[in-house]
């Protein structure tokens, strides 16, 4: 079975609570983004840097990464990092764990569906502890590793391979996703992850696999690939439009409580809707009083070095200087001439206000209220 397979581990969050998005997302082709492609660099440079620290024999693929920058190396640095303290403490209850980086993991037997693995990030285990890592180079979403699917199943591959050999009692599933500040960790036990298996995850894998099931539209919709022209997720958002989308001052403040969490999404779907209607009207479906035309574009050179030359020749400046951004600074001094030249220098200003979800682990700005009622009780 190719790379993304019917019941991949990635996407099982969407075919458990959606069984047949299994069977619709396999009409629709892969699309590749920047945003996969750097985190498939990321994962490269880490795996490369864990190898290393082991002792181990590995080629630096640096040269051969497409969106390799500062950010990138620091990332992998602090995952690298975090490896090795797990490793550290592994070693509190086992002489000599095993670590793999970069692990088969097949979990076929428990969604009766041959060909469904995944590639742990770092597996480690120890006597009775195994320890199953993921490294998300992901910026928009929050990753959990609470209850997390995807990690569940390596760790039920990983059980296959090393249960009889270490007889694994716990199981420590890891998100890793630096550019959040986000460790997240979740302990289970087995009998825990096996229940899940045969309750959960069974049972949706087997509706899955025979496209059966009911469609659910939710947070899980974000990746799937039916996802713009899906009628689930039309009627979901459009829920919305029971509140006739009123002025806001007209709602009250528990009408608005009820549509911020759905407000992301909700933009997420027309977005989905108004790109996947472009490259449709591209290909020549015709949309009832819609058209296609070309969007504002702004002036260019043809030859940015004839230009230069005629400007100079006619006793201008073509050129204007301008200072070298932070990370560009940091990358022609170093980390440590940097800080040793500039760190008195750099300031990091207060971010611009943003309402998010209570589980957002960002602590609350004091707001107008908050500093009244300071000022009140003094």
């Amino acid at each position: 079975m190719g790379k993304h397979s019917l019941l991949s581990a990635s996407a099982s969050q969407r075919w458990i609570a959606c069984p047949p998005s299994a069977r619709l997302s396999e009409e629709y082709a892969d699309k590749p983004s920047e945003y996969a492609q750097a985190g498939t660099d990321c994962h490269e440079l880490c795996a490369y840097k864990v190898e290393k620290a082991l002792g181990r024999k590995i080629r630096n693929p640096v040269k051969r990464l497409s969106f390799y920058d500062e950010e990138m190396e620091e990332c992998s640095d602090g995952y690298r990092n975090f490896v090795l303290e797990c490793i550290a403490q592994a070693k509190t209850s086992c002489n000599d764990p095993l670590v793999l980086v970069e692990q088969r993991l097949d979990y076929s037997r428990y969604v009766d569906v041959e060909g469904s693995f995944g590639t742990g990030d770092c597996v480690i285990v120890a006597d009775r502890m195994l320890y199953v890592i993921d490294y998300k180079h992901g910026l928009g979403i929050l990753v959990s590793a609470e209850k997390n699917s995807q990690l569940s199943c390596y760790a039920l591959g990983a059980l296959d391979l090393f249960d009889g050999i270490y007889d694994i009692e716990r199981i420590t599933l890891v998100i890793y996703q630096p550019r959040r500040a986000n460790i997240s960790l979740y302990e289970m036990g087995k009998d825990e992850l096996l229940a899940w298996a045969s309750d959960t995850l069974a049972p949706a894998a087997k509706l899955a696999q025979e496209g059966n099931g009911e469609f659910k539209a939710g947070d899980h919709c974000q990746f799937c690939k039916a996802r713009a022209n899906c009628r689930k997720r039309a009627e979901y958002n459009l829920e919305l439009a029971k509140y006739d989308f009123e002025v806001p001052a007209t709602l009250e403040d528990s009408e608005i409580a009820a549509i911020l969490p759905r407000i992301d999404e909700l933009a997420s779907w027309a977005s989905d809707v108004k790109d996947y209607a472009l490259q449709k009207a591209l290909s020549g479906t015709r949309f009832d009083g819609f058209k296609v035309v070309e969007g504002r574009s702004n002036r260019k050179y043809t030859d940015e070095d004839a230009v230069a030359k005629a400007v100079k020749a006619a006793g201008f400046e073509p050129y204007e200087q301008k200072l070298l951004g932070i990370t560009a600074m940091s990358q022609v001094l170093g980390k440590k001439k940097f800080e040793e030249l500039l760190g008195e220098l750099v300031y990091k200003p207060a971010g611009k206000p943003v309402l998010v979800p209570d589980s957002d682990k960002r602590p609350a700005m004091n707001t107008a209220a908050d500093d009244f009622g300071a000022a009140s009780t003094l």
